[in-house]
Order: structure tokens, then C-alpha cells, then sequence
């Protein structure tokens, strides 16, 4: 009798819908039009681009606007069409986009910063422009006067900018792997706090103003989700990605995180599961499993006349041991940890095929990204990569 062939099970994954190609040099922002089959994009190749879907199906540019300097980032404002623009002379420059998305009419210039900016925000409540630079300022600025209102001197360069509406909280994440914590007021800002949890440069910030949640993304390959809304202190670290990440944005209706990277992953997590934080690393002079020396500790090798050891640390319970005692490999989802990592054998006996089960899912973009945007209601992901590409994703099919 032969064997029944069972049907493959369908693998979900993102629906490439569209390449918009064109720019001589990298896009470093760009985002999706909303209502409309566009895109707003700028580029180091010093031009602003919206790029509008012709009947031919191909995103052709309606305009095609060339700086005086190259084009560094954005923020684009859908209820107003205001588009501000950092340029890498330090200087943003912001215009009003017509309702047809054919023409941009200049409206002023800030001169923000004495080197290329590097995040600008737009408040449309509070009518501020919060920007930060290579120059390691932070300032804000308002939109209709133009006047500088405040600034701050961060620890490194800045690459992650997020604002908090309701609080006046600002967040920065820089290159230090710091993240400081502002109170803006109108003219001035107060220091709240900073935390450090990375091994590497922060490179993006996203906030949930809902769940009062804040992730960082790290040159260390890493995400960190800092709770912040219920005063706990808990970081949750999430590994998945194999280079670093470059941009991260959040499905507030779904409560899954997207992350991208250099390795070109497109990682989707899903956060509404109780996730565990990480323990500590213990300190110890022998294994905490067999009581074998490790190589430092010159007396207990000498009294026990045994050969020191080298030191492991078992990702689950966070205790000191030799690399017999910790020989085997497990993936700890709930902690973070998508791929196998080291954990003592007691550990590893303990853990369940329910608790290795996958909270994410991994997707290649096939371009190394520098920025996302994400379109939630209609489900689109924008990435653009160092191959001057754009590209178009429907993630309904993995984030819903």
C-alpha cells in the first residue's frame, strides 16, 4: 500500500507588490502616501522624490525636487502635507505638499544644526519640530515662527527619536547605546532619566503610546523592550537578526513589532504573549553545576589539583558553568532568544516543546534595509536598502 502523501502546510510570508527604482544613490527615508498608491522619498543623492502609481502599474516620480545638500531624513505629515526635510549641511528645509501631490511649495528653512541631521519629528499638536544631529544636539523648534525654543547636548551622536505626546516625553537613543529621557516644556527641557542596555550603539527607537512601551533596536543585533507604563523596570531582549538592526516599527492593533536589519531580515514579533526577562549573569570562581575551578582561581585548582576551566553563563538561569555542565543548545522564545543558545543541561531538561515554540517570523527582504515604514491600515511595509531600491510589501498574510 503506498504511503499518503500529506499536502505541505503553506508558509506565510510577506507579498512583494511593488519595486520603485530610480534614485542614484541610497534612499535613507521614504514613506507610503496614505489614500493614495504613493511614495515620498529622500535620497543622498540630494533629490525629494513622490513617486505616484501610473496606469502602466509602475510608480513614476510627480515630482522631482533637487537640495542644495544631500538629503539625510523626513517626517511627513498626512493632515497637513507637511514635508520637512534634514539635509546633511545641518540645515531642515520644509514645504507643503498640494493635494494632487504634484507640486511642493517651500515654506521656511531651520537652521537646526551645525552638521547633517540625523531624526526630525513633526508635533502637528504642538506645532514643534524636534530634531537631532551629528553635531550631538538635540533641539526643537517652532513650526510657525520658525524660532529655535530649546536644545540638548546628547552623550553621542543621536540616531532614534521618539516623542510622547501626552507626557512631553522625549526619547533618544544615540550611538553611546544610551537612551535619555527629556520633559520638554515650551523653552525648556529637564533630564529624567537615561538607561543603557545595549553592547552597541543605539540605531532605532520605536514607542507605543498605548502599552507605554519602548523598543530600542542596536548595532548588537538586538531589540529591547523597555516598560515603561507600568514602572517595573523590565527589559525583554529579543534576538533574531544576525547583523544590526537598522529600523523597527509597531502594529499597535495587532501588538507585533517589526524589525529590520542589515542581514536583510524582516522579523516579526509577536508581543502579546507574557514574555521573561533575561536573568543576570552570576559571578562565581567555580561551575555552579559540578564545582570544577574555572581557570582563574589559582587556589582550588591548586587545592583540588584539578585544571581550571573557562566560564559559561546558561541563558535561562543565569548561573556560572563549565562547558561541560552547559554542552547543550535550545532556543528560549519567550526570553527572546528565536535561535539556540547555550544552557546548562538542568535547563535544558526543564524546558518544554511548548516553550520552544516560535514567537516570530523570519522573512528576507533580499536587500540590506536602512528604513521601514509601515502602513497599518491597509497592511503595507515600505523598506529601502542600500541597493537603492524601494520595495513594497502586503504583510497581511503575517501581521494580523
Amino acid at each position: 500500500m503506498a504511503a499518503e502523501i500529506q499536502p505541505k502546510p503553506l508558509t506565510r510570508k510577506p507579498i512583494l507588490l511593488q519595486r520603485v527604482e530610480g534614485s542614484q544613490e541610497v534612499v535613507n527615508m521614504a514613506v507610503i502616501v496614505p489614500k493614495e498608491e504613493g511614495v515620498i522619498s529622500v535620497s543622498e543623492d540630494r533629490t525629494v522624490c513622490v513617486w505616484l502609481k501610473r496606469d502602466s502599474g509602475q510608480y513614476w516620480p510627480s515630482i522631482y525636487h533637487m537640495m542644495p545638500s544631500p538629503c539625510s531624513c523626513m517626517s511627513f505629515n498626512p493632515e497637513t502635507r507637511r514635508l520637512s526635510i534634514g539635509l546633511d549641511n545641518g540645515t531642515i528645509s520644509e514645504f507643503i505638499l498640494s493635494e494632487d501631490y504634484n507640486k511642493m511649495t517651500p515654506v521656511k528653512n531651520y537652521q537646526a544644526h551645525q552638521s547633517r541631521v540625523t531624526m526630525i519629528l513633526f508635533v502637528l499638536e504642538l506645532e514643534w519640530v524636534l530634531s537631532t544631529g551629528q553635531d550631538k544636539q538635540f533641539a526643537w523648534h517652532c513650526s510657525e515662527s520658525g524660532q529655535r525654543l530649546g536644545g540638548y547636548r546628547t552623550s553621542a551622536v543621536a540616531s532614534g527619536l521618539q516623542f510622547d505626546v501626552e507626557t512631553r516625553h522625549v526619547f533618544i537613543g544615540d550611538h553611546s547605546g544610551q537612551v535619555t529621557i527629556l520633559k520638554l516644556e515650551q523653552e525648556n527641557c529637564t533630564l529624567v532619566t537615561t538607561f543603557r542596555g545595549h553592547t552597541g550603539g543605539v540605531t532605532a527607537l520605536c514607542w507605543d503610546p498605548v502599552q507605554r512601551v519602548l523598543f530600542s533596536g542596536s548595532s548588537d543585533h538586538s531589540v529591547i523592550m523597555w516598560d515603561i507604563g507600568r514602572r517595573k523596570g523590565t527589559a525583554i531582549e529579543l534576538q533574531g537578526h544576525n547583523d544590526k538592526i537598522q529600523a523597527l516599527s509597531y502594529a499597535q492593533h495587532t501588538r507585533q513589532l517589526i524589525s529590520c536589519g542589515s542581514d536583510g531580515g524582516i522579523v516579526i514579533w509577536n508581543m502579546d504573549v507574557e514574555r521573561q526577562e533575561t536573568p543576570e549573569w552570576l559571578d562565581s570562581d567555580s561551575c555552579q553545576k559540578c564545582d570544577q575551578p574555572f581557570f582563574w582561581n589559582f587556589k582550588q585548582m591548586w587545592d583540588s589539583r584539578k585544571i581550571g576551566l573557562r566560564q559559561h553563563h546558561c541563558r535561562k538561569c543565569g548561573k556560572a558553568v563549565c562547558g561541560k555542565c552547559s554542552s547543550k543548545r535550545s532556543s528560549i522564545p519567550l526570553m527572546g532568544f528565536e535561535f539556540e543558545v547555550r544552557v546548562c543541561d538542568s535547563c535544558h531538561e526543564a524546558i518544554t516543546d511548548e516553550e520552544r515554540a516560535p514567537t516570530a517570523t523570519f522573512h528576507d527582504s533580499k536587500h540590506n534595509i536602512v528604513h521601514v515604514h509601515f502602513d497599518a491600515t491597509r497592511g503595507w511595509l515600505l523598506t529601502s536598502g542600500t541597493d537603492k531600491v524601494i520595495k513594497l510589501w502586503d504583510m497581511t498574510p503575517v501581521v494580523s
